[in-house]
């Protein structure tokens, strides 16, 4: 009999999720994770502490220019960012200790090491090999570069240098305006940084609607980001305390520009990690892009061995990554996992936040599908308004024209990634824009903008 029904490797959302709901399901389960703490890049290094940088930041942000107007009169915080970086890793360490303790309760094995799997139904950690009936990789991702661009996590850093600098840059370069760049270039340049952000598209945060790219570019230009759009950067030159970027504009790509700054942030994406498992000399399949192949209940080419998050196909995302943990629990244990990948939320915590669920508008439209659009602004919504948050943002919904059943959406505004969960939901069991419209909302609140704008689908908004 083997030594366990399970072995997850990898304690990030996806692995300690997935861990979790097999010991639920009375699978005896362990994980074999080879960082000091548990929770994997998103509570150690991503979006935990990224979070609570952005929140800090935020605050600081507010004292200086809304204190003021609300009769909240006082010298302006001074930034303290040793005992900034203590309060991130503060929360760092609730997070993971939160995650060590759900182990215990449910009787989950720790295996402290880095993981090789031998053969299917094997896992070894340093000399010792467990046996197992399954096995889940749940190994994440890791930052990825540009070729010629070397990341010393000291002057030319990736989003996990980003979170340990030593001081607040005078100057910091972003390569890259998705997601990870946008947030953690809006938390230095609230901190008082000059941030230049080079983007090779010609839009923020390829791929979002249209509508939200323009709108959210604008606000982060207010805020004092500056942005360089379609720009090929070409190298980074750092010496121990400095670095120039070098780029062309895909318009004149034979004349190089350049930037100087005191730290560069390569905020180009992230890769699979599963080096050091082995999966070469299993036969394991992998895509050209580097991930492990799977079908459609999460399963490898071989025998017993899944796997889920970053290191498959999909949008890496801490939530996709736990939806998909729970849901190999489930095949695991003979029952039916899902995931309903039309509905998986995507967010940007920035002030304001952006949020989008489902497919876009030209998405939509370049499959040839009758729609219909509804859209309010913020400034129709007295909450924001009262919280200095209503311009530039709002809602919009895009249902099909026949039936009026929910497509997709995007807001951004106040709380952006708590109210696209109304829109979920309503994805979730076929809901039309009327069905949200005919909903009372109370007042006053953001989430009023989402009913105006499924009013907006319909005979029109109120209050605009």
């Amino acid at each position: 009999m083997s030594q366990y029904d399970v072995i997850i490797i990898g304690a990030g959302p996806g692995g300690y999720v997935s861990a979790i709901r097999c010991a639920q399901l009375g699978l005896k389960t362990a994980v074999v994770e080879g960082r000091e703490t548990l929770g994997g890049t998103c509570l150690n290094v991503g979006c935990i502490p990224s979070k609570a940088l952005l929140h800090a930041s935020h605050m600081l942000h507010e004292a200086e220019h809304n204190f003021a107007s609300m009769g909240l009169k006082g010298k302006t915080p001074s930034v303290d960012w040793k005992q900034m970086k203590a309060y991130k890793d503060d929360v760092i360490g609730q997070n993971t200790g939160g995650i060590e303790f759900l182990f215990k309760k449910n009787k989950i094995d720790w295996i402290k090491g880095w993981a090789t799997i031998p053969a299917a139904g094997k896992v070894q950690v340093d000399d010792t090999t467990y046996d197992t009936k399954n096995i889940v990789i749940a190994s994440g991702s890791v930052p990825s570069s540009l070729p010629g661009i070397e990341v010393d996590e000291k002057i030319v850093v990736s989003s996990t240098g980003a979170l340990e600098l030593p001081k607040v840059p005078k100057k910091m370069v972003v390569i890259g305006a998705g997601v990870i760049g946008l947030e953690l270039g809006s938390v230095y340049a609230r901190l008082g940084s000059d941030v230049t952000v080079v983007e090779y598209m010609d839009a923020v945060c390829p791929g979002m609607d249209k509508d939200v790219q323009r709108s959210f570019k604008r606000i982060l230009e207010k805020q004092g980001l500056k942005f360089i759009m379609g720009a090929a950067v070409q190298g980074v030159d750092a010496s121990k305390t400095k670095a120039k970027v070098k780029y062309a504009l895909k318009k004149s790509p034979d004349t190089e520009e350049v930037l100087d700054a005191d730290v560069v942030l390569v905020a180009t994406g992230r890769k699979p990690f599963t080096d050091g498992l082995g999966l070469d000399a299993l036969g394991i399949a992998m895509t050209d892009r580097g991930q492990v192949a799977t079908d459609a209940h999460w399963r490898t080419n071989l025998a017993g061995v899944y796997a889920i998050g970053d290191a498959i196909k999909g949008p890496m995302l801490a939530h996709k990554a736990e939806d998909e943990g729970m849901a190999v629990a489930e095949v695991i244990a003979g029952k039916h996992g899902h995931v309903n990948y039309g509905v998986i939320p995507g967010v940007v915590y920035t002030a304001p936040e952006v949020a989008t669920v489902g497919a876009s508008e030209d998405a939509l439209k370049a499959e040839g599908r009758k729609l219909k659009v509804g859209k309010f602004m913020f400034m129709g919504n007295a909450r924001a308004k009262a919280v200095h948050q209503a311009e530039g943002g709002f809602v919009k919904l895009i249902t099909d024209a026949e039936t009026d059943r929910i497509l997709g959406a995007a807001i951004i505004g106040p709380a952006a990634g708590d109210m696209i969960h109304e829109i979920c939901v309503a994805m979730e069991f076929g809901a039309s824009a009327q069905d949200i419209a005919l909903t009372c909302h109370a007042h006053p609140t953001y989430s009023e903008a989402v009913r105006e704008a499924a009013l907006a689908c319909g005979d029109g908004p109120i209050h605009s």
